[in-house]
């Protein structure tokens, strides 16, 4: 290429840089206004958080509850393992566990503690977040610094938290049903026949067959009801993770982003 041809070349490569550059310097995107977008965005996830915090509450009494009853239980599920030796309709709970009993109960009592103890975990790192999400005032100015670290707190500390309390819950409600069903199916299958009580009464520590009858049933009927609010607040607590866990994302997306552009606009200021 003859040399004016390539200065010719150069110069039109030097103007092109230069409109990219004044482009860049022009840009109505600036970190300042990334953090500020996030800080806004926190303010959103905390409004979310401060509603599970609210059904959290809920699962806390529950909890206690179950583990309270799962004990009044043990006797009608022991002596139903032993029923379900000739009553073939009656299921079998918490994965085949039935036939050894002592291993559901522990199971169940050891899942309620550890679901307990999670949610109590996660209560206090949300408070810890909603603390700081509150102190931060967008009318009075966005500090960069402390948006980015409250992001990468909400990444890897509360959004964390949020789906093992999720996860906890599942479990729970799956314990809930197991239990349900057996109990359901045991108080039918007792209200159709005396087979079962003619047979189970070692477990049975009163000996009064109308007493016990009573109880299970009553036992029955409390725990569908709580069954089914305890549900229903679970798929509220859902809606709020399902909601919350993308928003936590979008953070991580513009701290990303800040961090990676911060740099060059500063170059070019």
């Amino acid at each position: 290429m003859p040399a004016e041809e390539t200065v010719l070349a150069l110069r039109v490569e030097v103007a092109l840089l230069q409109e990219q550059l004044k482009a860049l310097r022009e840009c109505s995107v600036t970190p300042a206004d990334l953090a500020a977008k996030n800080c806004r965005r926190l303010k959103e996830v905390a409004a979310e958080v401060r509603a599970q915090r609210q059904e959290l509450t809920g699962f806390e009494g529950y909890l206690k509850w179950m583990s309270a009853n799962v004990a009044g239980y043990s006797k009608y599920l022991s002596a139903g393992s032993v029923a379900a030796g000739f009553a073939k309709v009656l299921p079998i709970p918490y994965a085949g566990q039935a036939s050894v009993f002592t291993k559901f109960v522990s199971n169940a009592a050891v899942s309620l503690s550890t679901t307990s103890v999670t949610i109590n975990r996660y209560l206090a790192t949300s408070q810890r977040f909603l603390a700081r999400a509150y102190a931060l005032d967008p009318d009075k100015g966005v500090n960069a610094q402390e948006v980015s670290e409250l992001v990468r707190f909400a990444d890897q500390d509360l959004l964390k938290g949020m789906t093992e309390v999720q996860e906890r819950l599942v479990s729970t409600s799956e314990l809930t049903a197991s239990s349900l069903s057996f109990l359901e199916s045991l108080n039918h299958y007792v209200g159709s026949t005396d087979e079962y009580w003619s047979k189970t009464k070692s477990f049975l520590r009163s000996g009064d067959d109308t007493k016990e009858k009573s109880f299970l049933s009553e036992s029955t009927a409390s725990l569908r009801n709580r069954a089914q609010a305890f549900n229903g607040k679970f798929k509220l607590f859902d809606e709020t993770v399902k909601k919350a866990a993308p928003q936590i994302r979008s953070l991580v997306a513009y701290d990303n982003l800040i961090r990676e552009i911060g740099p060059r606009v500063a170059r070019l200021q």
